[in-house]
């Protein structure tokens, strides 16, 4: 996350908890940025991930509050277990969250819901 965010050190240490968590849980890695879209939100945030150190590992989630856009953008690897359809259900929890004004909220509850999603099932072996 940039800073002069708006956000709290508690916002943000909660954020930060959330992301280490979800790293931990699933083994992919969470970026955040909150703030404006250069041009298009989605190309932004396809070009924010293309960044990333590990993109084809990483999960992006980039909200703009002021142009209220949300974008996640997932990697190669990621997609092997986060499937299209978790990710709509967890934006849709993230705008509810988001037109309740509670941006921090949006964003924990928006990366808990990705890492479990993302979580591969523990195998068995004989």
């Amino acid at each position: 996350m940039p800073g002069g965010d708006g956000f709290t050190a508690g916002q943000r240490q909660q954020i930060d908890k959330t992301i280490r968590g979800a790293e931990t849980l699933c083994r992919y890695e969470f970026s955040v940025y909150v703030g404006p879209a250069d041009g298009p939100s989605r190309t932004f945030a396809e070009r924010l991930h293309g960044a990333l150190v590990a993109p084809a590992r990483s999960v992006l989630i980039m909200v703009d509050p002021v142009d209220r856009a949300l974008e996640v953008v997932t990697g190669a690897e990621v997609r092997r277990d986060l499937e299209d359809g978790e990710v709509r259900l967890a934006v849709v929890e993230m705008q509810s969250q988001l037109a309740l004004g509670d941006l921090t909220g949006a964003i924990v509850r928006g990366i808990n819901m990705l890492a479990a999603y993302a979580r591969k099932p523990p195998t068995l072996h004989a």
